[in-house]
């Protein structure tokens, strides 16, 4: 057995030399750190990997946005699957419009009188759904009826991709990098609704169905399947079940404040996805129980710094 190795700070060292204390460290979450950047790197340095990078909670908000979208940019990830909420939130800065620092001590009666909604300690001004809500029925209105008769939210997310300009934006960035971003989902969210209503007067009609069958092309193409989850929901159940079709991810990595102890899958050990055949047997596998927005940063800068 291998001794746990006391872990050595200096002044001025990088982020990768931090985290190659932590593996060396390689026990309790600093160990879990420690891996799971070698395994972002593995899958990130590989080009044989389709890495499908999963996302739920308000991470846009919380201020991965560009992280993300560099990634894409980078072509480190391949697949997005995430949920409509993120996307809305992309949108919401795209329209030059921010999320705010606030307080999980707000008064919140106060705060529906000035028109703030919060996420936590994350303030929006609600009147940016106004304005999204007409530029999306504008992006709607210039894509073809006949197109619209049956679309999936991948192709819609596409469209509006095309129609942003800031390049710090997820989705004008997958739209060109033809990065597929999933979303079946995406009724559940603000623009959501914006689609619903739409679709009370005009042509609308979108097919999910349409956006498993976009998954499940990059799930038969890859000749590795790589999964970095953040958070847990639908997006990581969506991806982990179309990678049974292959007997499972080559390599995964998940990023949860969830509890295995309830039985829901956002909590959901990836040693338990074995038995689903949603991580291969002999597959590479890492959970780090930490709030995303600490730990993905730092895994992810780490793991570029090895590769480059």
């Amino acid at each position: 057995m291998k001794r746990v190795k006391q872990m050595k700070l200096r002044r001025g060292m990088s982020v990768g030399e931090l985290t190659d204390e932590l593996r060396a460290c390689g026990v309790l979450g600093a160990g879990k750190i420690g891996k799971a950047v070698e395994l972002a790197a593995e899958m990130f340095a590989d080009p044989d990997y389709t890495v499908f990078l999963t996302i739920a909670g308000p991470l846009v908000p919380a201020g991965l946005r560009k992280v993300i979208a560099d990634l894409i940019n980078r072509e480190y990830v391949n697949v997005i699957v995430t949920t409509g909420a993120n996307m809305v939130h992309d949108m919401v800065e795209a329209l030059g419009y921010h999320h705010l620092q606030g307080t999980f001590m707000a008064e919140d009666k106060s705060l529906k009188e000035e028109d703030i909604g919060r996420i936590g300690d994350i303030y929006v001004e609600q009147k940016v759904f106004k304005h999204l809500e007409k530029w999306i029925y504008k992006i709607l209105e210039g894509i073809p009826e006949e197109k619209r008769r049956r679309i999936s939210v991948a192709e819609l997310l596409c469209e509006i991709g095309k129609h942003i300009e800031d390049s710090e934006s997820i989705l004008a960035v997958a739209a060109r990098k033809n990065v597929p971003i999933v979303c079946p989902a995406f009724v559940d969210c603000v623009a959501g609704f914006h689609l619903w209503m739409f679709g009370q007067d005009k042509t609308l009609q979108i097919d999910p169905l349409l956006d498993t069958s976009t998954l499940m092309d990059k799930v038969f193409e890859a000749k590795k399947a790589g999964l970095i989850i953040l958070g847990g929901g639908f997006p990581k159940h969506f991806t982990m079940f179309a990678n049974t079709f292959r007997d499972g991810v080559d390599c995964a990595l998940q990023i949860t404040m969830d509890r295995p102890e309830p039985g829901g899958l956002s909590g959901a050990s990836l040693e338990e996805a074995i038995s689903w055949s949603k991580v291969k047997p002999e597959g590479k596998a890492v959970t780090v129980i930490c709030d995303a927005t600490i730990a993905f940063p730092l895994i992810v800068a780490a793991a570029m710094e090895k590769i480059h």
